[in-house]
């Protein structure tokens, strides 16, 4: 008899999802499949609405990355009323990016990857939990803590909205930063920038090592990636060009206004989400394990892997080193906690590259413009993945179509697979555990939807 399991909430992700596995006769799993049902009602709601009014309602969309979808949102207005931001509003609106990822890093990995690593995933949820973490290192935690809470009020202080930013505006930014708010904000990136360093060195030492069989098992699938890489090739959060790589390295590049010639968005019956695929493959879709078809994956693993290096010499270095060790581009699930780290350098060393340019605190924050019909696309790297708005207006400047693909929707068919592959390879013959289901939900973890 068919016999279905389902783990429903998946715990410590950022967003809602469930998983279903069903076994077979024998107790071998027959299909296992991530559900989301979340409604993906923005894209009509946001019609007739005023263009510029866009930004501050699209950051509702995800209460854990409402920066991304706020500055996405502003790029893809500004091409629609054809103005182009200031110099020095757009590095605002890049360090506001920088600075969100900063603490978002800090949020994934101790908060809710860390349980697995550091109390184990065979443990009892009871204790597999930020509390658990807390009672094992009380001084590791109230250091990440405070960490999180510095890199939150950084951005609250500065744009006096940290959870519904309305500080990016067409054309720029709604303020100019002042000599002693950037020194201010100089001397907290140096503390944030010394405890990414810890962290990374804290994890390759003490925590990946353990687990090193659980990531080469773990949900590991054979994929393509996406990202945005600058003009030298080097990975970039909030500009640049977007690469689709395939699972053997070659890649295709292109400007995101042309997104819709390379990515398409596939649906299936039992999920409100979308399934991008890469298209310009011309193979189609398909989430078989042993052939999957059009498939790729966003992300900070993506990110790592199509990038050819990273602009800053620390994150530099760091790259190097996973690179000897795993290859490019490296096609393990449970490395994007290994690369979300990478990034946290990263992110710390640009702000603070940033902040350090002397055109930061210039007055000149925001360019000039009248609504007017147009389209625009907006591309940031959200920590989830690539995030895309993509706008028309009328000649009024109102909202007549609007087509977003947020960054988990990309990795939506990847987590399917590695779920899929997950729960194979660790059910047999029915037997199954509170921690075989916990690894399961690990493979969604790691993506950090």
């Amino acid at each position: 008899m068919t016999q279905v399991i389902n783990i429903q909430p998946i715990t410590r992700i950022e967003g809602h999802a469930s998983i279903g596995i069903e076994l077979d006769d024998d107790g071998n799993v027959r299909d296992a499949r991530v559900n989301v049902m979340s409604l993906r009602g923005f894209e009509k709601f946001v019609e007739g609405k005023p263009a510029e009014e866009l930004p501050r309602i699209v950051s509702r969309i995800c209460g854990i990355c409402p920066w991304m979808h706020h500055l996405a949102s502003n790029k893809a207005v500004d091409g629609c009323f054809g103005v182009t931001p200031t110099p020095t509003g757009s590095k605002l609106r890049e360090l506001m990016q920088t600075l969100a990822h900063v603490e978002d890093k800090l949020l994934h990995f101790y908060f809710l990857a860390a349980p697995d690593f550091v109390i184990g995933p065979d443990a009892d949820y009871a204790v597999r939990n930020v509390i658990g973490i807390a009672k094992a290192n009380p001084e590791l935690a109230q250091k990440v803590v405070r960490m999180r809470f510095m890199a939150k009020m950084i951005l609250d202080k500065f744009s006096s909205k940290t959870i519904h930013p309305v500080a990016g505006v067409p054309g720029g930014f709604s303020k100019p930063m002042t000599e002693a708010d950037r020194r201010e904000i100089l001397e907290k990136m140096g503390e944030l920038m010394d405890f990414a360093l810890f962290t990374i060195e804290f994890a390759k030492k003490e925590i990946f090592p353990k687990y090193m069989e659980a990531i080469q098992t773990i949900g590991v699938i054979h994929t393509g990636f996406i990202g945005t890489v600058d003009a030298g090739g080097a990975l970039n959060l909030y500009d640049g060009k977007i690469r689709l790589m395939k699972p053997d390295g070659t890649y295709f590049e292109f400007d995101v206004k042309s997104y819709a010639d390379y990515i398409g968005e596939h649906v299936e019956p039992y999920s409100y989400s979308k399934f991008p695929y890469a298209k310009c493959w011309n193979e189609g879709f398909s989430m078989d394990l042993a052939n999957p078809k059009g498939i790729y994956r966003a992300n900070t693993l993506a990110r790592v892997n199509v990038a050819d290096r990273m602009a800053t010499p620390r994150a530099q270095a760091e790259l190097e080193e996973f690179r000897e060790a795993f290859g490019r581009p490296a096609q393990a699930t449970l490395l994007y906690h290994y690369t979300r780290l990478i990034e946290e350098v990263y992110a710390c060393e640009r702000a603070i590259e940033i902040l350090n340019d002397p055109e930061i605190t210039n007055p000149d924050v925001r360019a000039k413009f009248e609504p007017k019909a147009g389209r625009g696309v907006g591309c940031v790297e959200a920590p989830r993945g690539t995030l895309i708005h993509d706008y028309s207006t009328d000649d009024r400047g109102l909202i007549t179509r609007a087509n977003l693909i947020v960054g988990t929707t990309h990795n939506i068919g990847p987590m399917n697979m590695s779920v899929n592959q997950a729960a194979r390879t660790l059910i047999q013959g029915g037997k199954v555990d509170e921690g075989i289901l916990n690894k399961i939900e690990m493979a969604v973890r790691a993506y950090d939807p």
